[in-house]
């Protein structure tokens, strides 16, 4: 078995117009609602061997701060360039790079695309994956080689409008 935990980063600052996409950091609600989602990770015992996060700010503080929070070493948080403004086809060599020693891993990255490869690994109709959302996706398989379309189910889809902190 094999889960792979997708994960938008949290709410993002547009205060300053002139910054450029990559650079904006995260707005008090983004870091308001990473700490709770980062929390009900911890409270279900998440903890993946191997988090992989965009190199952007926003993705990265939040990738970050859900490593603080459920006791992941943060110097081992991995940098995927490609996670910044990635195709689906990106995602899928990602995934299928990984050494199958794990069995969970974390993907912290952005819209369109986050919400593209759930629906296209899981078959369902995610429509938006929102901010700081986490999306959990299982695979019965050995092998990180063998996930393709539709071969996961969704194990649970949670974040923090839902919980109406938001």
């Amino acid at each position: 078995m094999k889960k792979i935990y997708l994960i938008r980063h949290a709410k993002s600052s547009w205060d300053d117009e002139t910054m450029d996409d990559f650079s904006r950091p995260l707005n008090s609600r983004g870091k308001r609602d990473v700490v709770f989602m980062a929390s009900r990770l911890k409270m279900f015992k998440v903890l993946p061997k191997i988090i992989y996060t965009s190199p952007a700010k926003r993705a990265h503080k939040t990738a970050k701060e859900i490593a603080k929070i459920i006791k992941f070493d943060k110097e081992k948080l991995t940098l995927v360039p490609e996670l910044y403004e990635s195709s689906y086809e990106q995602y899928l060599n990602l995934i299928h790079e990984t050494k199958d020693k794990y069995d969970e891993i974390f993907i912290v990255a952005h819209n369109p695309t986050i919400t593209e490869v759930g629906e296209r690994l899981s078959g369902a109709i995610l429509s938006n994956i929102p901010t700081c959302a986490i999306v959990c996706i299982e695979f019965e398989v050995e092998s990180f080689k063998d996930i393709g379309e539709e071969s996961g189910k969704i194990l649970f889809f949670d974040y923090p409008k839902k919980h109406a902190i938001g």
